[in-house]
């Protein structure tokens, strides 16, 4: 007899039916719905994959090459056409590897704006406030380190059902002859409904710091293509090895706060509002894996790596510098001897 496996309409991990809840639970990103609830969600489920789409697999795995670091592990992906030198994590050489698998292949890509050129620009501009650097952080060797790369995203957009009741108050106060008279009104506040969050991206790179990622946010998505094989060339991209399932849990928490935060902004009116009930549950999440444009930097500093990123596309720039302790010294020593003579000088004048 065949057996039938149910997967989560939220990171496709398997669900397992629950005895005592009478629900289809995930283990991994703890989602639940009824057996009716999956039936439904299922029915518009494709079983097969078009020959088309076969056949785009197909040529990607035949272009693509996949080369491995072997001192940090990180795994680059290249068009056959470009040559993998250096890792630009730990800057060790990388291997080839061999091919890239077809399930690898993005459904989207949005092509890089920024040039190398403009990107150095950007960063010189940003590091030019900051004093207390390594001298050489600013060198010429260093910015030959800024790399175009095309970082893996996972894209959710979620269905979300919506349950709030709330307690509001209306107080308002006056005098009247000798007393002030309070008045409270207490009102039952309620939003049930369901929200679509559309585009929240979570990267599916685990070298790749997800709040630096975050800090370049966000993209213009009016600007996403086909993934094409022709994006790649002259640059680098990271194949993922974070999956869905793994990724869902920051997905859900980015939906959820972007779904409370609009119904508390449709709550107003009242002097207060109290939460009796707030529930947000994602019912389905429909995925597309992207590619998106990032110029990225790394850095070595007494054993500590420092990483930097610019938006390929928008040119924002994120990143925490390195702090060189010795000019910092020097600046304090100099700034005090500055002090020391000016004290002096106006010493001397009093006298």
């Amino acid at each position: 007899m065949e057996s039938v496996e149910y997967k989560c309409p939220n990171c496709m991990a398997d669900l397992k039916f629950n005895p005592a809840s009478q629900k289809l639970e995930c283990e991994f990103c703890l989602s639940a719905f009824t057996v009716e609830e999956i039936k439904k969600l299922c029915e518009s489920t494709e079983n097969s994959i078009p020959q088309e789409a076969v056949q785009m697999q197909e040529d990607f795995a035949n272009h693509t090459h996949l080369y491995r670091c072997k001192s940090c592990g990180a795994e680059i992906m290249a068009d056959d056409q470009q040559t993998a030198t250096f890792c630009y994590y730990c800057h060790n050489p990388v291997i080839l590897a061999g091919k890239m698998g077809g399930e690898f292949k993005p459904d989207k890509v949005i092509g890089f704006k920024l040039t190398r050129d403009n990107a150095i620009w950007n960063f010189k501009k940003w590091i030019s406030k900051r004093w207390f650097v390594p001298k050489d952080f600013k060198s010429e060797q260093q910015l030959e380190k800024l790399t175009g790369l095309y970082v893996p995203f996972w894209v959710a957009d979620c269905d979300i059902n919506i349950d709030y009741h709330a307690t509001g108050k209306k107080i308002r106060s006056w005098v009247s002859g000798d007393y002030r008279i309070t008045e409270t009104q207490e009102y039952d506040v309620v939003r049930r409904g369901s929200l679509t969050t559309r585009g929240i991206p979570a990267d599916g790179e685990t070298k790749i710091d997800d709040l630096l990622m975050e800090s370049i946010e966000p993209y213009d998505y009016r600007e996403l293509h086909d993934f094409s094989m022709s994006y790649l060339s002259g640059f680098y991209a990271d194949k993922y090895d974070v999956d869905k399932a793994s990724v869902f849990p920051r997905i859900r928490v980015r939906a959820t706060q972007a779904c409370a935060s609009l119904v508390k902004n449709s709550v107003n009116g009242y002097s207060s509002v109290t939460p009796m009930v707030e529930n947000y549950d994602i019912r389905r999440t429909n995925w597309s894996y992207m590619l998106l444009p990032v110029w990225f930097m790394s850095y070595k500093y007494k054993d500590k790596v420092y990483e930097f990123a610019i938006n390929g596309q928008t040119g924002k720039l994120a990143g925490t510098p390195p702090l060189s302790k010795g000019r910092l010294w020097l600046a304090c020593l100099g700034l005090g001897a500055a002090v020391a003579a000016a004290c002096a000088l106006i010493g001397g004048a009093l006298f």
